[in-house]
């Protein structure tokens, strides 16, 4: 026999459980199914994020934190670098901590979350997404509710059923990151090192989690050389880090754009990467996850007190996404558009036409005009820089 939940939320990352949280804040019964048995784990990102994340979500604990970051290094590919200081600091998290402190606030506040359970399909009824069908430790189960939120990253096939939404290749970056330990880096440093030989379309990374540990990664786009490839390649010209021993492998997929302009159905919206809010330029998922689940929260929570979950009262969550996020991602995704089609000398010579505060400003989608002005000292870049105006 099932259980009747307001709310049940597949996935309980970042977006899950900052859905699931602020909605039994407000009074509704929340079950949220995560089909990992660890929440948190594996880890599927470089871990950082920005000191102004805790204005959305409280102070982060220490135990959650490796590393404390005053800035980062981007190298163009003949190896010159800018130097960014960040004028609030961020870090590097342990995200299997993380995630899980994420998930014990969202159970302390009455959501009611289940490990290791697959989702395997929707239950449809009269038109509505009724329910879910599972199992848990080789039992099948059912679970009905009025509202059901899909927040499972962007490899489910759930929202294809709902929405028929489905993950375009050539908007979803091959990404394989190595934690290393014992290499020679700087502890308050993130590097980023650009270039079509280093990352086709993407980037290595270095996210330091101590004096001598770190992630080191690479995301690109998937091709004729995989991101292998790319990332035993970086380790060979830098060999202060490949010297160092790999304690940890992740693999996965990360969305760079094609942000959904519907997301929601009758009893249903998808919410989070699973939506591909994502920030498209560095691929950062975790502040945007949480903004679109609290986001979700509000809309479904107007929606369940007037006991309409229809698609068209839903639909309220597309114009507010979109308003608060979306047209800003969208101009990050232009530029990504751009930064994708220069040549290695292109980013030679532009990293040197840029200031470090300026570079900040273009991650956010803010300040796009005075990158297109650099753009067009350049003759055979006039037309790229039009796309950003």
């Amino acid at each position: 026999m099932s259980n009747m939940w307001d709310v049940i939320v597949i996935g309980a990352g970042p977006a899950g459980t900052a859905c699931g949280k602020k909605l039994v804040e407000s009074g509704f019964s929340v079950k949220i199914f995560d089909r990992r048995q660890e929440i948190g784990s594996p880890k599927r990102c470089g871990e950082g994020l920005s000191e102004g994340t805790q204005e959305l979500i409280g102070k982060i604990p220490d135990r959650c934190i490796a590393q404390k970051i005053k800035g980062c290094r981007v190298y163009s590919p003949n190896g010159k670098y800018l130097e960014i200081v960040l004028s609030h600091g961020g870090f590097i998290l342990e995200r299997k901590v993380f995630d899980k402190w994420l998930a014990e606030r969202a159970v302390k506040a009455g959501v009611d979350i289940q490990a290791n359970s697959f989702i395997s399909n929707l239950i449809e009824n009269n038109g509505y997404f009724v329910g879910v069908k599972g199992e848990f430790l080789g039992e099948k189960f059912e679970e009905k509710a009025k509202m059901i939120v899909c927040a499972t990253g962007a490899e489910s096939p759930l929202r294809k059923q709902a929405l028929n939404i489905f993950s375009r290749p050539h908007l979803i970056d091959s990404c394989l990151q190595y934690e290393m330990s014992g290499i020679d880096i700087d502890p308050e440093l993130i590097d980023i090192y650009l270039g079509n030989e280093i990352a086709k379309r993407g980037y290595c990374w270095v996210f330091p989690k101590g004096k001598d540990r770190a992630n080191v990664g690479v995301g690109i786009v998937p091709g004729e050389k995989t991101a292998k490839f790319y990332l035993e390649n970086f380790l060979d010209s830098h060999p202060q880090i490949k010297k160092g021993s790999i304690i940890e492998v992740n693999a996965g997929c990360v969305p760079v754009g094609g942000m959904e302009k519907d997301m929601v159905a009758n009893g249903f919206l998808v919410c989070g990467e699973a939506a591909h809010h994502v920030n498209p330029i560095h691929g950062g998922g975790i502040k945007e996850a949480v903004v679109s689940g609290q986001l979700a929260a509000d809309i479904i929570s107007e929606c369940l007190k007037k006991n309409d979950v229809s698609k068209k009262a839903l639909s309220k969550f597309n114009g507010l996404w979109w308003e608060k996020r979306g047209n800003k991602m969208r101009k990050i995704e232009k530029l990504r558009e751009v930064v994708e089609k220069l040549s290695d000398k292109d980013l030679n010579d532009l990293l040197g036409l840029l200031e470090p505060s300026d570079v900040i400003e273009f991650t956010r989608g803010s300040k796009l005009s005075v990158f297109a002005k650099v753009l067009m000292r350049k003759p055979h870049l006039i037309s790229l820089a039009k796309h950003l105006l």
